[in-house]
């Protein structure tokens, strides 16, 4: 590929398999953190191990004017991105009648609103650019609803909606706006999940497994490619025949 990508959130799981499947393609990567910034550098490294330039940068997505100035360091410092993966995400869960005001609100922020800051910055660049990928972590959740993640679910939703009316208001400019929709992949989060609690999610996919971050950083660099040019607004479920 030879281009530029963000992926926020990528310092584990799903985001640190995307940054290490573009890096594999060829991409110079910008891998974000909020925190973890020894785990983004050690991402980074493996980047780097293969022949591009990958450094590792800590920025809150939730943070507008944190947002800003990362944009405008990496287009200064590393050029115009080409490719943007918004991954990064938080879960605060509970049942909808007993969740606090701030577990919604903090959900909302850092997977939704933090989404459309990086999307309208980077997507004014890529503007300018006349060119661009950009996907966006939704979440089978997102489609179907879950009982207990009333924000993380609200928050996908409208990632979704906010995919297609990027993909509406870019599509001009050649910039394609596509989003997954994962489901139960093994990850930190999940491994963190009794075994009872795991063996039933199960039941409910098709294939009768969870998928792995790898699975889903194949689809995330196929959308990023060439070969997806002419797809966008798209949501494509990888959730092993879990809403069906």
């Amino acid at each position: 590929m030879g281009k530029l990508a963000i992926v926020t959130g990528a310092s584990r799981g799903i985001g640190a398999a995307i940054a290490r499947k573009l890096a594999s393609e060829g991409c110079d990567i910008v891998v974000n953190c909020i925190s973890s910034t020894e785990k983004a550098e050690a991402v980074a490294s493996e980047c780097q191990a293969m022949g591009v330039n990958a450094r590792a940068m800590a920025w809150d997505v939730a943070d507008y004017e944190a947002c800003r100035q990362a944009v405008q360091l990496i287009q200064k410092e590393m050029g115009t991105p080409e490719i943007l993966v918004n991954n990064a995400g938080i879960t605060r869960d509970g049942l909808l009648i007993r969740m606090k005001p701030e577990q919604f609100s903090s959900v909302i922020q850092a997977c939704l609103t933090g989404t459309f800051y990086m999307t309208s910055l980077v997507g004014a660049q890529m503007l300018r650019a006349r060119k661009g990928r950009i996907v966006n972590l939704a979440s089978v959740s997102g489609i179907a609803g879950n009982a207990g993640q009333a924000n993380y679910a609200a928050a996908k939703a409208g990632v979704i909606g906010l995919t297609k009316t990027a993909a509406k208001e870019l599509g001009s400019r050649g910039i394609t706006v596509n989003a997954i929709a994962p489901g139960f992949v093994e990850t930190d989060m999940t491994a963190s999940l009794s075994e009872k609690v795991q063996e039933e999610a199960k039941k409910r996919i098709s294939l009768g497994r969870f998928g792995k971050a790898e699975e889903i950083a194949e689809i995330a660099a196929f959308l990023a490619s060439d070969s997806a040019s002419y797809i966008t607004g798209q949501v494509i479920a990888a959730d092993g025949g879990m809403a069906l």
